[in-house]
């Protein structure tokens, strides 16, 4: 049994020893495993020319990382935190989403980029933010979040070997909160395939990272009520497995969107629109977000009245299941 962050950990090394061009950078990731210590380990083991520390300077991490991909090597940069990110997205909108079409397919930018994101660790401001929608109205890159450390170590792996550039977002709060069996051997998991997280009837939950935990909360309780619902861990944000989810839509009549983000602008916004568009004949009611507040995040001791809790989300669900013909 692995927590995820073991698994993240796991899928570095298995991808360092198969592939020598795979480096690491970020701050403090060496010596120290970096601030989590999800690195921890693996500059003893591949030495520091392969795991080093940089300055504490993300804009620089982030175009050094392009640099590095350019000149044929598969780098995997950290940022801290999700929250000190917004200065990478000059490199993020500039280059790494345009390099494959700004050289006519001759380049493209074998990167990932990870960003530990989410709340409810009683971390300070800039800490605890759930940025995703950011990079995933980015063209021309992917954006991962894994719930599972079996999916931790898979989706790192396929990250890697992915030809395109690779948000790959950390849900901290579980890197020691969930343990799973994870794999000895080295595997990947295919992005753009979601996973069903729970078998249901009744409605479907779409989530993904940490939230994904809190719907199987809500799905038990639901359960006492007689209410079966099925629970969709997107675990690729983009490119979504769109078939996926409207498969279980479609099979269930219902569906809410469950997140961490605000609402407005949020990716559950473009998963309901998209529900909405290619499965409208199915619903039985119009889709449901239920995601945190159109506020800033808060410091640590109100940020659980700010992040959807599995209360929430049962009450999204009898709100959806409420709407009797609303759609038709």
């Amino acid at each position: 049994m692995k927590n995820l962050l073991q698994g993240i950990n796991e899928g570095l090394k298995q991808a360092m020893e198969a592939d020598e061009r795979v480096i690491l950078l970020g701050e403090d990731i060496g010596k120290n495993g970096g601030v989590f210590r999800v690195t921890d380990g693996l500059q003893k083991t591949f030495g520091p020319k392969r795991v080093y520390d940089t300055p504490l300077a993300e804009l620089g991490i982030a175009g050094a990382a392009v640099g590095l991909a350019l000149t044929g090597l598969r780098p995997v940069a950290e940022i801290q935190f999700s929250g000190f990110s917004p200065p990478i997205l000059d490199q993020v909108i500039c280059h790494f989403g345009r390099m494959r079409n700004r050289t006519g397919g001759r380049n493209t930018l074998p990167l990932v980029i990870r960003l530990p994101q989410g709340g409810l660790i009683h971390a300070p401001e800039h800490h605890s933010e759930a940025p995703e929608a950011y990079y995933c109205h980015t063209t021309g890159i992917k954006v991962v979040m894994p719930s599972t450390p079996e999916d931790a170590k898979g989706l790192m792996i396929a990250a890697i070997e992915d030809p395109d550039p690779v948000i790959y977002f950390e849900p901290k709060r579980l890197y020691r909160l969930i343990k799973g069996e994870v794999p000895a051997e080295k595997y990947s998991t295919p992005l753009g395939k979601c996973r069903i997280a729970r078998e249901g009837t009744d409605c479907t939950v779409i989530t993904w990272g940490a939230m994904v935990h809190t719907s199987l909360k809500a799905a038990q309780e639901l359960e006492k009520d007689g209410i079966s619902i099925e629970i969709v861990d997107l675990r690729t944000l983009t490119p979504i497995d769109i078939e996926g989810v409207i498969a279980s839509v479609k099979k269930t009549g219902r569906a809410v969107v469950a997140h961490e983000a605000p609402n407005t602008g949020s990716w559950a916004a473009e998963v309901s629109s998209l529900v909405h568009e290619r499965a409208f004949d199915a619903l039985k009611a119009p889709v449901e977000r239920v995601g945190s507040w159109d506020i800033r995040q808060p410091l640590f001791k109100t940020e659980h009245f700010y992040i959807p809790d599995a209360h929430r989300v049962v009450r999204g669900v009898n709100k959806t299941l409420s709407r009797v013909g609303a759609v038709r």
